[in-house]
Order: C-alpha cells, then sequence, then structure tokens
C-alpha cells in the first residue's frame, strides 16, 4: 500500500477524496472513545456526522486527518483511508496530510495577520514565492469560499476585523488555498447567527462538486438541509449510516429514530 507521503505533487487533481474507516478504534489513554467504526464516505459529497454531546463524532472527525494524535496518550486500531492508502501507515508525511484534508474548527480561529496573508500561509510555506501565483491564489480560495467580493478592496487589513461569519468562511479559504482533496468541519456554524450560518451552509453546497465534505452538526435541521448522507454516533458507535433522508424518515435503528425525534439527546 502506498503512503499518503508518497503521492504525486498534482495529487488533488488525480484523486477523488473518498475517505474509508475499517474497524477504526480510538483511545484516549485507557477510555475507548470509538468502537470498531466502519464508515465509507463517498467523494464529492457532503456527509454529516450526528449524535449527542460525547458520542465520537468530533473524535472520528480529527482521526481522518491525525488531529487526534496530537493528544498525549491516544493510540487507535484499525484502519483509516484517504484513497485507498492508510494515513496511519508508516512513513506518511502528516503534514502534507493535513493540506490534503483540510479542517475548520467550531470557533474560528484567523491568524493575526492580514486577510491576505492568512489565505496564502500555506502556500507560502510549502515554497510558493511568485507574488502573481499568490495572488491567484488568495483570489482563487476567497471567491471559492464566498468571501472575495466582500474583502478584495481590504485584503491588507487584519482578518481579526472581519465579522465572525466572514472570519469562518475565511479560514474556509485559507484551507482551500492547500488545493484539499478533503475538507472536514467541526461545528462551523454553531457560533453563528442565521444569516451567517445560511452562507455556511450555501458555501458547502457549492463546494462539494469539488471536493468531499465532512461536517459535524448538533443540528438536526442543517444536516437534514445540507448533507447528502448522515451517519449516526451513539456511545462511540457508529449505529447507521444511509442516505440523509433515509436516516431522517425511516431509520433502521430504534436509537437512530429516538434521537431523530428528540426523545434524547
Amino acid at each position: 500500500m502506498t503512503a499518503v507521503a508518497e503521492r504525486p505533487a498534482n495529487v488533488a487533481a488525480q484523486s477523488q477524496g473518498s475517505i474509508e474507516s475499517r474497524d477504526f478504534s480510538f483511545y484516549y489513554g485507557t477510555k475507548q472513545a470509538l468502537l470498531d467504526v466502519s464508515l465509507a464516505v463517498q467523494p464529492h459529497s457532503v456527509t454529516a456526522l450526528i449524535g449527542p454531546s460525547g458520542c465520537g463524532k468530533s473524535t472520528f472527525l480529527r482521526a481522518i486527518n491525525r488531529m487526534g494524535e496530537l493528544i498525549e496518550g491516544t493510540r487507535h486500531t484499525g484502519s483509516m483511508l484517504l484513497d485507498g492508502d492508510d494515513i496511519y501507515a508508516p512513513g506518511t508525511d502528516v503534514v502534507a496530510l493535513r493540506q490534503s484534508i483540510g479542517m475548520v474548527f467550531q470557533r474560528w480561529n484567523p491568524f493575526p495577520k492580514s486577510i491576505y496573508d492568512n489565505v496564502i500561509y500555506g502556500p507560502r510555506i510549502n515554497g510558493v514565492r511568485g507574488r502573481g501565483e499568490l495572488d491567484r491564489i488568495a483570489e482563487d480560495s476567497l471567491r471559492r469560499a464566498g468571501l472575495w467580493e466582500e474583502v478584495k478592496d481590504r485584503l491588507r487589513k487584519s482578518a481579526l476585523a472581519l465579522s465572525g461569519g466572514q472570519q469562518q468562511r475565511l479560514c474556509i479559504a485559507r484551507a482551500l488555498a492547500n488545493q484539499p482533496e478533503v475538507l472536514l468541519l467541526d461545528e462551523p456554524a454553531s457560533a453563528l447567527d442565521p444569516a451567517a450560518t445560511q452562507k455556511i451552509e450555501q458555501l458547502l453546497y457549492d463546494l462539494k462538486s469539488e471536493i468531499t465534505i465532512i461536517i459535524v452538526t448538533h443540528n438536526l435541521q442543517q444536516a437534514a438541509r445540507i448533507s447528502d448522507r448522515t451517519a449516526f454516533f451513539y456511545l462511540g458507535r457508529l449505529v447507521e449510516a444511509d442516505t440523509t433522508e433515509r436516516i431522517f424518515t425511516r431509520p433502521a435503528q430504534k436509537e437512530t429514530e429516538a434521537y431523530i425525534t428528540g426523545r434524547f439527546g
């Protein structure tokens, strides 16, 4: 099996962005947070991970780009595959992996730099030096994030002066500048007002034709609006995964039905 580190530079153009876990378990010390999760995520789609607090969905999301292992004492068993390659294989370039699998967190976290410098941060670290190329990447990423028209006349101003919704879209643009195959989002709109939330949801709908999107959300209406497939987690286990329409109208498992109808969670 080819390690992620050995992928060619133009991997984003060649790969589909499929994610698959096989009997994947994750531990924080002696506590098992995920129990033998097997889930296939279809490329170029939006998959929502739902479930009550503490059910393992955020742990699973962070395991997809190995963010979880930044916590001391964690370990895993099983496999997590990107386009068929195990991302935990020896020799994997984790920095390159996190460029291929970008992540946006619940609370927006722009760098205390200009809007422009935030977007081109990744490409510049990766050796892009030409001003014209950096300008192109900045504009393209901001356009894809639906932010260009709002900020094109103040690219040199501080990113921290933007509204919360704009800062979150800037964080998405910063991730997109690395040309990821997959974009992970952990409750990206939970702290935003309805208007900003709608912009994020429209953005994700537009982006799914280009990349694979996996989103953790507590908002069941949001999951129903934007996702193609939904996976329900409970007590560290994947209870079921199916099309969003089936999960919300004809769930196969009683636990899923109870959660969807508000009987717990």
